[in-house]
């Protein structure tokens, strides 16, 4: 439900970086969507974007099979940024000429601007690019001039200013890039003249108002899951239709400890909504007895969570809406448009064929993470809830290795608090990206006091990562590691041993299961 007046296209071409040059984008205040090349030009005249960025793509653009598009969208007067893949196609579309260069160019390469008074290279000296490409612009169409070489890429970057159209053959959105936000930056404000005005604080204003728009009086129900999504879409929806939001909680047990109450807590007190909590984890656990494995542990997991959810919405619903805590690459991954779809994503969620609702509002689904983030903070939402880890959706459930049991789930829940708590007392909590605790299906023989136990071995997990494909494990101090053992032994029942997982995604995972 996007309520933006001055947005960019990001029209994707299969690039890896479609995504970042988004967010770059958004970094400056202007509000920027993505789009697949499949998308009409009919589709985009009808938006009034004030520019249009090709994005890079792994195909050679001479290729008939690859992605192409109308080369009309050049004619529009839109200013148009291409970059890599997408410099290559511009060169296409006016009849230049690529070809497959003798020597490709990896990494980060020296570049030198040729035209200094370029409006994309304003405040732009000779610096270090990231360039990933083989093939290469031989021959510039008419009207274009070169703006930028290297030693291995004549044609670096080119430009028909008369047009405002542009072409890099490197990637400005990567940090590797010494003045690449210098560059867009150009690019959003010099070239297409945008202002600079979308905010967070205009972002709640405007959804705010638009949501009471579309709801009017009618009644508003959101699955809560405890997370940072549906959290802050909750937030939301109480700030524009108050309690006329109906908020369903269910905690199936397989949560960390306290954090169900804290959930509760949270949103009875801080905002006006009608919180239905579903404590079910009795239930849960005697659907899981005897299981072991993992992926039929998960099934069980979501197959009960899906119907119990479900069984209250049904008690729950009076017609009006849903809501749904769906962020924007939900939307880019889940399929949108005409894209390829590439995966099912959990924010998005099958409604049952006998429940009906007017519509569906998603609140969030123009936003990245980081900036629900920020949403969230702005509407009063603590800071435990808003920074909150990445959490599995089964829970404690995939950090039980065998079968799982009330017992089991109380001595992970207090193994796991311990390790929070010393993360956080020690101060290096910002400089990791996921930690937990495990509880192996392992007891091993240890002494306390004088006598021997046969008790629960913790194996506690730290990792940093930029992007959760690949992860290291994290260096933490020894005398950190030293106190979370201690006061694990010491303060969760029947534990007598503490492990450190020190295993990179690959080979690893960063959950156990």
């Amino acid at each position: 439900m996007s309520t933006v007046k001055e947005k960019i296209l990001v029209l994707d071409f299969g690039g890896q970086y479609n995504q970042l040059i988004a967010r770059r984008v958004r970094d400056h205040n202007v509000y920027a969507e993505i789009k697949p090349y499949t998308a009409s030009l009919d589709e985009i005249k009808a938006e009034n974007y004030k520019g249009i960025i090709f994005t890079g793509g792994p195909n050679s653009v001479y290729d008939m099979e690859s992605p192409h598009y109308d080369k009309a969208i050049l004619e529009l007067g839109i200013p148009v940024l291409g970059i890599c893949y997408g410099s290559q196609l511009i060169t296409w579309m006016r009849d230049g000429k690529v070809e497959t260069a003798e020597k490709p160019e990896y990494g980060k390469i020296e570049m030198t601007v040729d035209k200094k008074n370029s409006v994309l290279f304003k405040d732009v000296p000779d610096s270090v690019v990231w360039m990933s490409h083989t093939d290469y612009i031989s021959v510039t169409p008419n009207g274009f001039e070169i703006t930028a070489h290297s030693d291995n890429c004549p044609c670096a970057a080119m430009e028909n200013a008369d047009e405002k159209i542009y072409a890099v053959q490197f990637h400005p959105e990567v940090t590797h890039t010494e003045y690449g936000k210098q560059i867009l930056k150009n690019f959003i404000f010099d070239v297409c003249g945008c202002k600079g005005d979308w905010k967070m604080e205009s972002f709640i204003e405007t959804t705010t108002k638009a949501l009471r728009e579309k709801i009017g009086d009618k009644k508003v129900v959101l699955g809560l899951s405890g997370g940072v999504d549906s959290s802050v879409a909750a937030a939301l929806l109480s700030k524009a239709v108050g309690n006329q939001l109906t908020c369903v909680f269910v905690d199936q047990g397989l949560m960390r400890k306290d954090e169900g109450d804290f959930v509760e807590k949270t949103f009875t007190s801080l905002f006006d909504m009608k919180f239905v909590r579903v404590n079910c984890g009795e239930e849960f656990v005697s659907k899981l007895k005897g299981v072991t494995d993992p992926e039929e542990k998960r099934k069980i997991i979501g197959t009960e969570f899906y119907n119990v959810f479900w069984n209250k919405i049904r008690e729950e619903a009076e017609g009006g809406f849903f809501a749904q805590g769906t962020i924007y690459p939900d939307c880019i991954e889940s399929g949108k448009g005409d894209a390829d779809k590439i995966k099912t994503h959990h924010n998005k969620v099958k409604m049952p064929d006998d429940i009906k609702f007017d519509d569906v509002v998603e609140p969030l689904c123009d936003l990245f993470k980081d900036e629900v983030r920020k949403v969230g903070e702005l509407l009063g939402i603590p800071k435990e809830l808003v920074w909150r880890q990445p959490f599995p959706g089964p829970g404690l459930g995939v950090r039980i290795i065998g079968e799982i049991t009330m017992d089991k789930i109380k001595v992970l829940q207090e193994a796991d608090a311990v390790f929070r708590d010393e993360i956080a007392k020690s101060g290096i909590e910002h400089e990791l990206s996921q930690f937990f605790a495990v509880l192996p299906d392992v007891k091993t023989v240890g002494v306390m006091g004088d006598h021997r136990t046969y008790d629960h071995l913790i194996a506690i997990r730290a990792v940093t990562t930029d992007d959760f494909m690949t992860a290291d494990f994290a260096r933490i101090p020894y005398d950190v590691l030293s106190r979370v053992a201690s006061r694990i032994i010491n303060e969760c029942p029947n534990v007598n041993r503490v492990v450190y997982d020190i295993t990179s995604k690959p080979p690893g995972t960063i959950e156990w299961e």
